[in-house]
């Protein structure tokens, strides 16, 4: 087995980033009871993307596709923190 360069390690660590945050997201969504659509569609569309995109490049991290997915994901990460920030007094 092949070790990871540093590049394929950040880019694990940023798409783990955003797939912990939904499953926070989850969790709160949970114990609020508010907010089911976006708190369990998050997480299953992050695991569709993920693993299509793994299939995709053929089980390389390091490929556009798998680095489009967690770019993709940070931004509906940076989405839900303005919406978090905006409905805030």
């Amino acid at each position: 087995m092949r070790q990871l360069t540093r590049r394929e390690k950040l880019v694990l660590l940023a798409g783990a980033i955003p797939w912990l945050a939904s499953l926070l997201l989850l969790a709160i969504a949970l114990s609020e009871r508010a907010a089911y659509a976006i708190a369990i569609g998050w997480p299953v569309l992050q695991l569709f993307g993920y693993a299509g995109a793994l299939r995709f490049a053929k089980g390389e991290v390091d490929h556009p596709l798998v680095h489009t997915q967690v770019v993709l994901h940070w931004l509906v990460l940076v989405l839900l923190a303005a919406m978090l920030a905006r409905g805030m007094p």
